[in-house]
């Protein structure tokens, strides 16, 4: 169960909605996650009322074309399956969004399954 959040800056609905799509299939493909797993924050941030900042960190320009998809998960993947992850949404969102590979920009956070609850008050992966 992936909880994703997508920030981009002056990005059109279309275009956000694309890149909602390319994180989404990255995710079916790489980890296995089911079509209907899907829950998504896409923010498209107007720049004057919110923004993204961005540096040059490890010599890689960015610009305003840069993206933040921030995916929280259970723990277990291992390394190769988030090195094919990161992979996977670079081009997808590249070939589906027009989003340059060099702008983007991901990390994942991982946690225990008494870490979620999907309604009701309740901790289903603890029942």
């Amino acid at each position: 169960m992936p909880l994703v959040r997508i920030d981009a800056l002056r990005m059109p609905p279309s275009r956000l909605e694309a890149l909602g799509d390319a994180v989404h299939q990255a995710l079916m493909e790489s980890i296995g996650f089911p079509a209907d797993d899907r829950f998504q924050i896409l923010t498209s941030h107007d720049g004057t009322t919110g923004t993204l900042r961005h540096g040059t960190y490890l010599d890689i320009p960015r610009d305003d074309g840069i993206v933040y998809i921030d995916i929280t998960m259970r723990a277990g993947r291992t390394d190769g399956q988030k090195r094919k992850l990161y992979a996977s949404i670079c081009a997808l969102a590249h070939e589906r969004a027009d989003v340059a590979p060099h702008n983007v920009f991901i990390v994942v956070h991982e946690n225990t399954p008494a870490d979620w609850s999907f309604g009701h008050g309740q901790a289903q992966y603890l029942m």
